[in-house]
């Protein structure tokens, strides 16, 4: 190397060629330019017949002085100058590199490759081999690797193979690896380091003193390593720790948190004091956005060390809610959903959703609200979930008074108990003060809280132990029994003011906290088995697919001494499945940070990203390129090979302009000669075309779906029976066509239904006839009508008895039929029923038959009725409303005369309107407008 103070040249002896300089001069100098071409006309030739004497001209010197300087740039590029360049390596053996590639060496990686590479120039420089020690525990093996000696190149190979690991370096295993070393020479050692100290530095620190010259690489006091320990959660979001290795200067801190599809959710900030090593940042998060954070990391900082990863522990318990009623989209108020969101949003991560769907996911506890009857598979899947840690809570209410099942704590007697009302010489009932053996005890209970209404319990010996909550008089208010692993918890009232004012009060919160504090949750203490890696981090704090090297870890070990679990088997990350994951973070296996600085005292020490040398070559290749380019062009110029560009004159721009217009004239006259696709029966002017639906039976699914839900269709459920299903589709079909023709409402037809494949939701109302023989609907269509009942649709079931006499598939058939189905307690139509004034007023109900009555749900003393979701009657109304293709009746009705009809089609568009506005006729505000037309 020949050195020129502040600039050298790695290879010298080209140089040299800067002598044959002169010579190119010469060459370039007596060359003369190429001849120029000029175009001009042939007649020009007469002037040059004249015989002169021509001698070529030299070429111009800025044109000498540019190629010269081309070459020049060319040669001091292959020389390889060194801007500044770094110390030659003292004489010796090889150069080890002792390389810290732990979690902390992430935070600057590409610096710490930079810093390899310009040691491995140096050796190479120098004519002298390279050994590499990295000193954290390898993937495979799980030691520290030890390799070379080997030649510069590959050193470099290796040195860019080299990356992080989301574990610790260990200065012990890597002292161990150094004890096989037998260097040929004196070697003289550069420890790349990573900042941190521990229980085998010191011992690695004198081994490397005694072997020879020792250098150290660092990042300095202004760059520590910093380190997320798991943070603590409170109501109103996180408080994470941070640490550092370095207490001396004041640092500022960043973190983020982000959610599993990398969106950031929240930031929070603090500062290091000078001397301080640990401080906490806190991150403010709503309910909502805390139960969606996955990773917490701190800005700029790339490690392992420096992202936790979180779980289900930090996150609320996660509450399901499912209610029997469909109300409370409209009247929020009258929902229980409502009151039960309200209380436990606080506190918990409430989901709502149907049984099979929040069951699918991971739940702590779940709130059946006034839901009453269970289909075998449901019944099945929340036994076992309760049986293995899960809390079930269920309020009473009319569905579960009427069709209670097996899934409560305590027998309960058929229908409900009233305390207080116009006929009733009791008062509503206050509660008792709660046992000690109670979970609520400690609760103070407010003096106006009531209850009026609840279900009671059959007496029995048990039901003493299972009583957590007493109304006044003794009855059991709150029930509970342990199944299993879990709990199964009655509320003997509704979860809404329905029953009592329980559900407005402080006292329905501070329960509701204690229940849910029972539960387990999704991530408990107990758990156990063994979980397979999902996702990792790597040494930069990444989440990657797991690698092969990484092997299952057992989850109770994983929570309880994770500091024995990290490791090259055992990766921090995710582990277990999708569903249910758990976390494995890095620092609960590093102990407190110590700095590197005592134990390197009085070597020489360095700094990552340090100006250090700079390799000129490659910017005077780049000149010489530029100047290569520049010369290209002037030799064209010269030549007259780089002439004016060609212009559009006036007259080719309006030719292309009218080529244009003519071929959009074309276009245009050819959209318009072309005829529509439309027949002239399709055109209306300000009417609707009453054109035949398209056929049900010949659509697919996908689209009966489109036509179900880009129009109002009327559903009915196939029986089997091809007489009463073509009736059925021909009723519906007519009272669609009544409904056109006296109201608003536009209805496509009439679409026939499976009950088990079907999707039920498009429709708002759907006709059931039910015939003697028919078969009962599966577990799977119960479930499918249980969750289209509770999401707010109707089923008008129609047995059909007049036609059959007494005989007909009503009675014990029908209840039969109808087990499994959550049906709400029915009774009478009132005479002041919303289904009497919906559109008509009307004071009977009938069908092809007369006299029947017809059943909806009991109205349990409300002052605004309800939408019934199931109405039940045995008329035969399709039969009345069926017409033929020409729109007259297919049959009769009975017994008559044809005024039956017209009444049958009165409450159909009743039934109609009453599935499609709700229940706001029941509004006192249309009490003056109904007594008007009355005549009262």
């Amino acid at each position: 190397m020949l050195s020129l103070g502040p600039l050298a040249f790695a290879a010298p002896w080209l140089l040299a060629a800067l002598a044959v300089l002169p010579v190119v001069w010469l060459l370039l100098r007596v060359t003369p330019p190429a001849p120029r071409t000029i175009d001009f006309p042939a007649i020009r030739l007469l002037r040059d017949l004249t015989n002169r004497e021509e001698t070529p001209a030299r070429t111009p010197l800025w044109l000498l002085i540019l190629r010269m300087l081309l070459a020049a740039l060319i040669i001091l590029a292959l020389a390889r100058p060194l801007l500044n360049p770094d110390a030659v390596l003292p004489d010796g053996g090889p150069l080890l590199l002792v390389v810290d590639n732990g979690w902390a060496a992430g935070r600057d990686w590409p610096s710490r490759q930079e810093t390899m590479e310009r040691l491995i120039d140096q050796a190479e420089r120098s004519d002298r081999d390279v050994v590499m020690l990295a000193t954290a525990p390898g993937a495979g093996d799980g030691v520290p690797r030890l390799v070379g000696p080997m030649v510069a190149a590959d050193a470099r190979r290796e040195a860019q193979a080299l990356a992080p690991v989301p574990w610790s370096s260990d200065h012990a295993a890597a002292l161990k690896a150094l004890e096989a070393f037998q260097p040929d020479g004196t070697p003289y050692t550069v420890w790349l380091a990573e900042g941190l100290a521990g229980e085998g530095t010191p011992a690695l620190v004198d081994r490397l003193r005694r072997m020879g010259g020792l250098e150290v690489v660092g990042d300095g006091a202004e760059r520590p390593a910093l380190l997320l320990r798991p943070p603590a959660g409170d109501p109103q979001g996180l408080t994470v720790p941070v640490e550092r290795s370095f207490g001396g200067l004041p640092q500022p801190v960043t973190l983020r948190a982000t959610g599993e599809d990398g969106r950031l959710l929240a930031t929070g900030e603090a500062a290091f004091e000078p001397g301080q090593t640990r401080t906490e940042v806190r991150l403010e998060l709503p309910t909502e956005l805390r139960n969606e954070v996955t990773a917490v990391r701190l800005d700029a900082q790339t490690t392992a060390g420096a992202t936790i990863l979180l779980d289900e522990r930090w996150r609320r318990r996660p509450v399901g809610l499912v209610s029997g009623r469909p109300e409370g989209e409209n009247q929020p108020l009258l929902s229980e959903i409502y009151y039960l969101n309200r209380a436990l949003a606080p506190f918990a991560e409430v989901r709502q959703g149907t049984t099979a769907d929040l069951m699918a996911r991971e739940l702590a506890v779940l709130i059946l609200a006034d839901v009453g009857s269970l289909t075998g598979p449901e019944a099945e899947g929340l036994t076992e979930w309760v049986e293995n840690g899960g809390l079930l809570v269920r309020f009473a209410g009319p569905r579960l008074a009427q069709n209670a099942d097996e899934l409560v704590p305590v027998r309960l007697r058929a229908g409900d108990r009233a305390l207080g009302g116009a006929l009733s010489w009791s008062e509503p009932a206050r509660l008792a003060p709660f046992a000690e053996e109670s979970p609520f005890q400690g609760l103070r209970i407010p003096p106006d809280v009531t209850v009026s209404r609840q279900v009671l319990a059959e007496p029995s010996v048990e039901l003493q132990s299972r009583t957590w909550a007493r109304l006044a008089d003794g009855t059991p208010l709150v029930t509970a029994e342990k199944r299993g692993a879990g709990w199964i918890v009655l509320v003997h009232t509704t979860a809404s003011p329905d029953w009592s004012n329980l559900a407005i009060s402080g006292l329905f919160v501070e329960m509701l906290q204690r229940m849910v504090a029972l539960s387990s949750g999704v991530a408990a203490e107990g758990a156990a088995g063994t979980l397979p890696p999902l996702e990792l981090l790597d040494g930069l704090g990444r989440l990657a697919p797991p690698p092969a090297t990484a092997f299952p870890v057992s989850a109770r070990q994983a929570m309880e001494q994770p500091a024995e679990v990290v490791g090259p088997r055992h990766p921090p990350g995710f582990y277990g499945t999708a569903e249910a994951r758990q976390a494995l973070n890095l620092s609960p296996a590093v102990p407190e940070l110590r700095p590197l600085q005592a134990e390197i005292n009085g070597l020489a020490q360095g700094l990552y990203g340090a100006r250090g040398e700079v390799d000129l070559k490659p910017w005077l290749l780049a000149a010489a390129l530029a100047l290569a380019v520049i010369d290209l062009f002037i030799g064209l110029g010269l030549r007259g090979l780089l002439g004016r560009p060609g212009r559009i004159g006036k007259s080719a721009l309006g030719r292309f302009a009218r080529r244009g217009a003519a071929v959009l004239a074309v276009i245009t006259a050819a959209g318009l000669a072309v005829p529509p696709e439309v027949s002239a029966q399709d055109w209306t002017f300000g009417a609707r075309s009453f054109a035949p639906p398209p056929d049900p039976d010949t659509m697919s699914p996908e689209e009966r779906a489109i036509a179900a839900t880009s129009e109002n269709w009327l559903a009915f459920v196939r029986t089997g029976d091809g007489s009463v299903d073509q009736t059925s589709s021909a009723g519906l079909t007519g009272l669609g066509h009544e409904l056109e023709r006296r109201t608003a409402v536009e209805i496509a037809g009439a679409m026939p239904v499976d009950l088990e494949t079907d999707e039920l939701a498009f429709y708002p109302m759907i006709y059931w006839p039910v015939t003697p023989g028919q078969a009962s609907p599966s577990e799977a269509a119960k479930a499918r009508l249980n969750e289209y009942l509770r999401n707010g649709g109707m089923l008008l079931v129609d047995t059909r008895d007049q036609a059959f006499g007494s005989g007909g598939p009503g009675g014990p058939f029908l209840e039969e039929m109808l087990s499994g189905i959550d049906v709400p307690p029915l009774a009478p139509v009132p005479p002041e029923h919303v289904l009497t004034k919906a559109f008509y007023l009307l004071q009977d109900f009938p069908g092809r038959y007369a006299g029947g009555d017809v059943w909806v749900e009991a109205t349990e003393g409300r002052t605004n009725d309800g939408v019934s979701p199931v109405i039940v009657g045995s008329n035969d109304w399709a039969g009345a409303w069926a017409v033929n293709d020409q729109g007259r009746p297919m049959n009769a009705v009975v017994p008559g005369p044809e005024r039956q009809r017209e009444m049958a089609y009165r409450f159909g568009i009743n039934l109609v309107m009453y599935a499609l506005t709700g229940n706001y006729k029941a509004d006192q505000v249309h009490v003056p407008a109904i007594l008007e037309r009355l005549g009262q």
